[in-house]
């Protein structure tokens, strides 16, 4: 299942949504997710299930590229 995380590179800044990026990974639950990208020290706001229709319309972005951490 594919996931997109949205979060912000430093995690000792405070968040300010014009600097949120976003990733794409691929995980089975939430839980591993966090865990896969856990190393990284981003501050994770929100990790979302992409699936249907969705999916489909974040693949039409340029910027769509799942990690498989």
């Amino acid at each position: 299942m594919v996931f997109k995380v949205y979060f912000q590179e430093n995690s000792k800044e405070v968040p300010v949504r014009e600097n949120t990026k976003v990733l794409y990974v691929e995980g089975e639950s939430v839980r591993d997710v966090r865990k896969k990208i856990a190393a990284r020290g981003f501050n994770v706001e929100l990790v979302q299930a992409v699936t249907g229709a969705f999916l489909e319309y974040e693949k039409l972005n340029e910027d769509y590229n799942v990690l498989e951490i």
